[in-house]
């Protein structure tokens, strides 16, 4: 998914009715207006638009508020706070921050209807697809293999987010909108399952040098092997340390040598990147009222130190400081330089920001607004050119030496991937026990998202974060938005402990 100025919009039916509009680089299309989507889907150019139009959502970080899920959901985790101005500057993550979520206050909103969204949109397409004579059937079966992976991947995040969310897999009548009901996390975990493993044979590995952003059969292996890790069934997490030992053998991906290089917004899907979401700034947007609109990550613009002058970084917003927790925990390892601007560093070097609300001095690093990449069309906070890594080969190094230890695998295979994540940074052999692998997870992935879903799936949400305001059975999922509750007349349940 590189970008381009390519733009449809086509009425599709999702919880309400919604428009959408991509401007994707590895389309070469021109721009095509307005098409009603009863007359849409006919031939293979118009499937193509219909995918994009699904893989895009994936890119949204402002459904509902500012949702961006790589800060996000390390404010939610002991990795940073959430910052900003002030607790009413962003009062949903600072809710998420402490816990203090309810019904119409936190997060919610936004994941909830971007998930759908994206999950309506695939639906959308395979449904289009089936008796459609005019597609080839090597077409037909990678863009269907690429909507299962992307409704796949939209529910993995709600029911880690949620629990307990409505099941959909068709275009539902108008009548059924609003009589959905949720289902068990089990049945939408068979679902992602099945998915996944419907969509992988059919997938190319790799894709092209030209479609880079489109998934892979890699991908879908790797994101199915964190799916049954997640589920914490013992028969299932020895299924993952198999699916994860083929990603991490058979399909050419590599640690690169350089940490820093990893997270180089010039260094895009590089051999260490499985699943990478792209953004650019070729779209030069500048609609605050409809931020999703265009191709940029906003993310960077939050975590950059407020009103910045100095070398390196663009001013930022002041969001996500580092906790002191992550800076003590890192202080020692050679990734700290990598992961965490120190500011009182900066500040001896002659550069000045503005401390903002739970300032720390220290700052995200991975994803820093770097100035040399700053746009200079469009509204430039709108538009960094910085892709969201979601699955490297690093993470699945370390979730395969997991899913072995849990599952009462190959401790030697174990250690050697954990040996390989270490290796890269000249630090010594340590022992395969979860306790070293969960310590260099947070070491090596601090600050790309996964620290609160890894306590709260390995039970250690309470001992971490209990501190700040977590409880057991009620903070490990997010609210139920109340609007959709409201609007299905209770038909939805609210998850417990909210009101």
């Amino acid at each position: 998914m590189k970008f381009k100025n390519i733009k449809y919009t086509i009425a599709v039916l999702a919880i309400m009715q919604v428009t959408v509009s991509c401007k994707k680089d590895f389309l070469e299309l021109t721009p095509r207006g307005t098409a009603l989507e009863g007359n849409f889907y006919k031939t293979e150019e118009e499937v193509y638009q219909g995918l994009i139009a699904a893989y895009d959502v994936m890119q949204w970080g402002t459904s509902g508020g500012y949702t961006m899920k790589m800060p996000l959901l390390t404010a939610a985790s002991d990795d940073s706070y959430a910052g900003g101005s002030s607790p009413s500057d962003q009062p949903n993550w600072v809710a998420y921050d402490n816990f203090k979520m309810d019904s119409r206050l936190g997060p919610q909103v936004g994941l909830w209807s971007k998930s759908y969204t994206g999950i309506n949109r695939a639906n959308l397409l395979l449904s289009k697809m089936e008796g459609n004579t005019a597609l080839s059937a090597a077409f037909k079966d990678r863009v269907t293999a690429e909507a299962k992976f992307i409704r796949a991947y939209f529910y993995f995040d709600l029911v880690r987010l949620f629990g307990r969310v409505p099941l959909i897999t068709k275009v539902l009548p108008t009548s059924e909108l609003y009589t959905q009901q949720q289902s068990a996390p089990a049945e939408i975990y068979a679902q992602i399952e099945k998915d996944l493993k419907e969509a992988y044979p059919a997938l190319p590995a790799p894709v092209a040098a030209a479609e880079k952003g489109r998934v892979s059969q890699g991908a879908a292996k790797a994101l199915l092997g964190k799916v049954l890790l997640y589920t914490n069934d013992n028969a299932k997490i020895a299924e993952a340390a198999t699916l994860l030992r083929e990603v991490n053998s058979n399909y050419g991906y590599a640690l690169l040598g350089s940490f820093a290089a990893i997270f180089d917004p010039n260094n895009k899907f590089s051999s260490e990147s499985i699943l990478e979401i792209p953004h650019s700034n070729n779209a030069a947007w500048g609609d605050w009222g409809w931020v999703n609109g265009g191709e940029g990550n906003v993310a960077p613009q939050y975590v950059g130190a407020d009103s910045y002058k100095g070398p390196v970084y663009s001013n930022g917003w002041g969001f996500c400081p580092i906790t002191e927790s992550l800076v003590d925990f890192m202080k020692n390892d050679p990734r700290f330089q990598y992961t965490i601007i120190d500011g009182k560093a900066l500040k001896a070097e002659g550069a000045t920001y503005t401390a903002r609300y739970q300032n720390t001095d220290y700052f995200i690093k991975k994803y820093a607004p770097v100035a040399a990449v700053r746009a200079t069309s469009g509204t430039a906070e709108l538009n960094w050119p910085i892709n969201e890594i979601e699955i490297r080969l690093a993470d699945t190094y370390l979730m395969e030496a997991e899913a072995l230890v849990r599952s009462g695998g190959d401790v030697t295979r174990a250690k050697t991937m954990l040996d390989l994540v270490r290796g890269r940074m000249n630090l010594g052999s340590v022992a395969p026990t979860l306790d070293n692998i969960y310590n260099e997870r947070r070491m090596e992935l601090a600050t790309e998202g996964h620290r609160f879903f890894d306590l709260v799936r390995t039970n250690r949400a309470v001992a971490v974060l209990g501190p700040v305001g977590y409880t057991a059975n009620r903070s490990e999922y997010l609210p139920i938005p109340q609007g959709e509750i409201d609007i299905t007349k209770n038909a939805i349940k609210q998850n417990p402990g909210y009101n």
